[in-house]
């Protein structure tokens, strides 16, 4: 049944309406944050990447051993319809975050009061994109810290998996927010040097190159990886690398990339202002514009409009 004026999920091979949408409260996905997830957003209402993000979300699922019981076409047709359902609820000049879920289910011992529950719990969901809410970043820059909370180390759990345990970013949010609430949190990896922030990666640009952190220790970014194409495109060098603080604090130029920001310029790393006289910089602007060509809609402008 579909409720006027709500979102329509895909829960365990049904689509229901959000607040129909019920998994059990002893879920592992809630209990333990034993989940993975991806999450791609639409541009003029298409989707975009979603091969490449359902790829990724596959990766992630086989590092957990978790089996939703659906190949990538089944999770892209679905998605695809999800997408279809919801069009209707957002205006023509707004986008959605469309996002995959899959947690482990319940344990043996937790399944009296639900014995038919699959044994993966498989959630496919939208939500506009907060167009508003960060217009001025890209007007302004984003303003960075980098928090106490160090990202948790390779060698005790991938960054490159994506999934549900966000507690370190969290914690790392939580300090930031006590600072300025208005900053964006970006750890430092276990050396000191730039890991990511809760969904966003970051680039430094100094004499005209681009660095960007080494993905051993990141979550490798979709909106990452097309930026990097972009820039080689423009004739840009890239390089991925050890980034410390000597090299935030004497950079041209920053900026953050994620799944709804895309290219999100950054003003300020721990209070020291980038060296670059205009927001975005010259070669930031470049990045942008060439990924509204590439994507052909521009998001930029998009985002400004809500100013």
């Amino acid at each position: 049944m579909n409720i006027a004026n709500q979102r329509i999920v895909y829960l365990n091979g049904e689509y229901v309406p959000e607040s129909e949408a019920r998994v059990p409260i002893k879920d592992q996905g809630f209990k333990y944050g034993d989940a993975v997830f991806d999450t791609t957003r639409t541009f003029g209402h298409k989707i975009f990447k979603l091969r490449a993000h359902l790829e990724r979300f596959e990766r992630s699922l086989r590092y957990l051993k978790l089996d939703p019981g659906l190949s990538i076409d089944a999770f892209t047709s679905i998605t695809e319809e999800v997408v279809r359902r919801n069009l209707p609820l957002i205006g023509g000049d707004d986008d959605y975050w469309v996002t995959q879920r899959v947690s482990r289910g319940l344990s043996d011992g937790d399944r009296e009061a639900w014995p038919e529950w699959p044994d993966a719990t498989v959630i496919v969901e939208c939500a506009p994109l907060p167009l508003a809410a960060r217009a001025k970043s890209y007007r302004d820059g984003i303003e960075v810290i980098t928090p106490s909370v160090r990202r948790v180390a390779p060698e005790m759990a991938s960054p490159r998996a994506k999934t549900h345990n966000y507690l370190n970013l969290i914690l790392g949010d939580l300090e930031v927010a006590a600072q300025n609430p208005n900053a964006l949190s970006i750890l430092l990896d276990r050396d000191g040097n730039l890991a990511e922030g809760k969904g966003s990666n970051i680039f430094l640009v100094a004499e005209g190159r681009l660095k960007t952190p080494r993905e051993r220790y990141v979550l490798p970014g979709v909106s990452r990886q097309v930026t990097k194409e972009v820039a080689i495109g423009l004739g840009l060098e890239v390089e991925e690398t050890d980034i410390d603080l000597f090299d935030a604090y004497n950079a041209d130029e920053a900026f953050i990339t994620s799944t709804s920001f895309c290219i999100c310029p950054i003003r300020s790393i721990n209070g020291r202002a980038m060296a670059a006289d205009s927001i975005p910089g010259p070669i930031t602007k470049q990045l942008i514009d060439g990924y509204v060509k590439l994507v052909g809609f521009d998001w930029y402008a998009q985002y400004l409009s809500r100013l």
